[in-house]
């Protein structure tokens, strides 16, 4: 960076547009009477024979607590339904019912479409310089977070091993 007085500028609208975006999204999922956690729940168990929370919750990220309760909404809806593992007695696999199948169905491709309209003024070699910007900075926070050990720089565990699998897997790559 060239100027420390920089950062500041950065960092406020890397959030406004974080905090605009989900929003913008919100504007779309909430229409479907759904929020935006329970539609990242859909549009992931999406044309899956399900998953478990664990496997759901490295999908979306959610955190285990917050799953749980998504999931209890989601099939108070009769969206989603929760079915003993055959092979893992412990676990519980989570997948999506005729429901909540149509709601998929009906509506992934619409709100890729309404996400796909914030683009509208970008060219495609815009799109991919803002890509590989937001996958350098996604890659710096990483790197000045972690020591290399699947260890946060401050000695919490875990949370640098889930990103450093989630980017090997390319989804952030």
């Amino acid at each position: 960076m060239t100027s420390p007085s920089t950062f500041p500028t950065v960092l406020r609208e890397l959030l406004r547009t974080h905090q605009t975006f989900l929003a913008y999204a919100a504007s779309h999922v909430h229409t479907l009477d759904l929020t935006l956690p329970q539609f990242d729940i859909i549009i992931t168990l999406g044309n899956t024979t399900g998953m478990t929370f664990k496997k759901l919750g490295e999908e979306t990220l959610i955190t285990k607590g917050t799953l749980t309760g998504v999931i209890s909404r989601l099939e108070d809806k009769g969206l989603v339904q929760r079915l003993a593992s055959e092979t893992d007695g412990r676990s519980q696999i989570v997948r999506l019912t005729m429901a909540g199948e149509a709601v998929y169905e009906s509506t992934f491709n619409e709100h890729l479409d309404f996400i796909d309209q914030i683009f509208n003024d970008y060219s495609p070699e815009e799109v991919v310089t803002l890509e590989a910007a937001l996958t350098r900075l996604h890659k710096a926070v990483t790197t000045a977070r972690c020591n290399g050990s699947g260890e946060l720089a401050n000695g919490i565990t875990g949370w640098c091993a889930k990103v450093q699998d989630v980017c090997k897997h390319g989804v952030v790559e």
